[in-house]
């Protein structure tokens, strides 16, 4: 993707005008703001962590929520399990991390990394929908079972959803297991292995 079209209200007109992505990201990223629209600015969060990556990317990875090494840098998947999923994008699919774009449904840390509540995400999620708009990636890697079943409005655990393609926002969805579940039960690399072939045979197609 080159562009991406915004409308800005001016006076009793609109004005479109296109800007490239990285321009677009940062007008959402300036939104945003030192958000205060949920409750948990005020539980202890450090700093809005909003994504890291290629504006131009064509794969795209959704986590669930920062963590507290996240929370403390400002970029998503820093931590054990950042470091996993690095490994898993440049050693497994040969990319550089640098040219995948990183985002989680939630910008800001829950306290103690309890699950992100309802009300939390109905706030933020709409800040994930403009991010994969701009960066339109062919494919998308859901990470763990609350990024899967938020993305995909579902209750099924992560075992079902995963090893199947999803249509979602004009991209492909493939739910994986969470990297800080592959560093609890490492047996499950093997599956998520697999997802990642996957992945890499719909960046190859013309998807």
């Amino acid at each position: 993707m080159d562009t991406a079209s915004l409308v800005v209200s001016q006076s009793n007109h609109e004005l479109s005008f296109s800007r490239n992505a990285a321009e677009a990201l940062a007008a959402v990223r300036a939104d945003i703001g030192d958000c205060t629209r949920c409750k948990l600015h005020a539980m202890g969060r450090t700093q809005v962590v909003f994504g890291v990556g290629n504006p131009d990317a064509d794969l795209m990875f959704v986590g669930e929520a920062p963590g507290a090494d996240e929370d403390v840098q400002g970029i998503p998947f820093v931590g054990r399990a950042g470091q996993l999923l690095t490994d898993i994008i440049e050693k497994g699919l040969q990319i550089p991390r640098k040219d995948v774009y990183i985002a989680n449904v939630i910008k800001c840390r829950p306290p103690g990394n309890r699950n992100p509540e309802p009300d939390e995400v109905a706030t933020c999620e709409p800040f994930l929908f403009q991010q994969i708009d701009i960066i339109k990636p062919k494919v998308i890697v859901a990470l763990g079972k609350f990024g899967a079943q938020t993305l995909l409005r579902t209750l099924d655990p992560i075992s079902r959803l995963r090893g199947r393609v999803y249509d979602y926002r004009g991209a492909k969805l493939i739910p994986t297991f969470h990297p800080a579940y592959l560093l609890r039960n490492p047996s499950s690399k093997r599956e998520v292995w697999e997802d990642m072939k996957l992945v890499r045979e719909l960046l190859k197609s013309e998807v």
